[in-house]
């Protein structure tokens, strides 16, 4: 199995190591002189403590739907890519009625690093049928959201530490937006789905918007630093920072957008049932950090059910295990919606 992820992995042979840089400005709009690994521990520190104004979203005014279900406004999150700043969904109408309670149902979908424009749509047109409507979001720098010099999304985590982080944010407050809509739309039981660096986007927006009642996270990681140091996805990030940090430094500096900084306020808040899906060879997503967030997702004590699958971080969007991973999500949000 560790064979057939390094064989995916070298398929992908447009991978560019960036240079190392602070990126102070995409955080505090401006350089100040001050020693940037005590200003990015600063701010990380007390983002962490105020999470709920580092990730509060400001009232969205120009939501559009179009004729083919495109919706489209305004990020909240303001980049020097204007293509960026342009935050998509694509929407999937329930096709059926659920035959219940009469509650409307909504799921919002997260897909992986670098996800095509059609990834994860088989999924939304499968929940459509089951009577569930779908918003597939488009992450930042992803599709038509990408700065056009660029050929990967490299600039959602990169070896630019104040540009990841504010990428993340934005990411976060895009979801908490597409949430909004649903909400805004008559749903009322709306629940959230993420896959590798969509899974890590969706549970900040999980423990952050109380409207999401479920969520199921496929692959989980308790620290961005520590899969951006070990994984076999990120090394081309890794080659960038080089050593210009440690990891305990990278780790602190970008504790406000790792799942495990938050763990704690799982437990001020309602239990919300969690289902993680893990692979058991993932060399992406290392075995161990899966274990961190397990742990203290358990410890908060909210309803956490865990699947792990005998394939890899690449191999789980291959034949047998995709439509093995797609049961888990769908069974487990039908049933908790």
């Amino acid at each position: 199995m560790h064979t057939r992820e390094r064989r995916h992995f070298a398929s992908e042979n447009n991978r560019r190591v960036l240079p190392f840089e602070w990126g102070a400005e995409h955080i505090i709009g401006r350089v100040n002189g001050d020693d940037p690994r005590h200003l990015f521990a600063d701010y990380s520190r007390q983002s962490v403590a105020r999470s709920e104004e580092f990730y509060a979203l400001p009232a969205i005014n120009d939501y559009h739907l179009d004729t083919s279900n495109l919706l489209t406004w305004t990020s909240a999150v303001r980049t020097p890519t204007p293509e960026n700043n342009t935050a998509s969904a694509r929407f999937f109408p329930a096709t059926k009625k659920i035959e219940d309670d009469g509650a409307r149902r909504a799921v919002v979908l997260l897909p992986q690093w670098n996800a095509g424009a059609e990834s994860h749509m088989e999924l939304c047109h499968i929940f459509a049928r089951l009577g569930i409507a779908a918003l597939r979001l488009t992450l930042p720098y992803h599709e038509a959201r990408n700065e056009p010099t660029l050929e990967r999304a490299d600039y959602l985590v990169s070896p630019n530490i104040g540009r990841s982080l504010q990428s993340m944010r934005q990411a976060v407050l895009d979801t908490r937006a597409a949430v909004g809509w649903l909400k805004l739309r008559g749903y009322e039981r709306i629940g959230i789905m993420g896959t590798s660096i969509g899974s890590c986007i969706a549970f900040l927006t999980f423990v952050h918007e109380p409207l999401l009642q479920a969520g199921v996270f496929n692959h989980v990681s308790g620290y961005v630093a520590d899969v951006v140091w070990r994984g076999l996805a990120t090394r081309h990030v890794r080659a960038g920072i080089g050593d210009a940090m440690t990891l305990a430094e990278l780790r602190e500096a970008w504790l406000p957008i790792s799942p495990l900084a938050f763990t704690i306020k799982l437990k001020v808040v309602p239990p919300r049932p969690l289902r993680f899906i893990c692979a058991r060879h993932d060399l992406t997503f290392p075995v161990d950090l899966s274990q961190d967030i397990i742990d203290g997702v358990r410890h908060s004590g909210h309803p956490l059910d865990v699947v792990w699958l005998p394939c890899g971080h690449y191999t789980l969007g291959q034949t047998p295990w995709k439509h093995l991973d797609g049961w888990k999500i769908v069974a487990f949000l039908r049933r908790h919606l």
